[in-house]
């Protein structure tokens, strides 16, 4: 078993080209079925990433390749899956 918490301090790397998404903001979880639906990785980009439009990159579960002791490997296409970051 891991936990949540244990998650958010591994990099997240594209097995694709071998590029580093980053680490874990947030998880999407149904509460309804008892299961993480996605992990929500925050893209890199503009001053400080906050004021730059810039995307999360969400990634169903089923793209996580296998989480090791400090990486977690996810076939993440070039699309991607990815939503507007919202401004605070």
């Amino acid at each position: 078993m891991i936990k949540i918490s244990e998650l958010r301090d591994r990099d997240v790397v594209n097995v694709n080209d071998g590029r580093r998404l980053g680490a874990i903001v947030d998880l999407d979880i149904d509460l309804e079925k008892g299961m993480v639906k996605s992990i929500i990785v925050p893209s890199a980009g503009g001053v400080l990433g906050k004021f730059s439009g810039s995307r999360d990159y969400i990634i169903p579960w089923e793209k996580i390749v296998k989480i090791g002791v400090d990486t977690i490997l996810v076939d993440y296409p070039e699309e991607g899956y990815t939503r507007e970051k919202k401004n605070k």
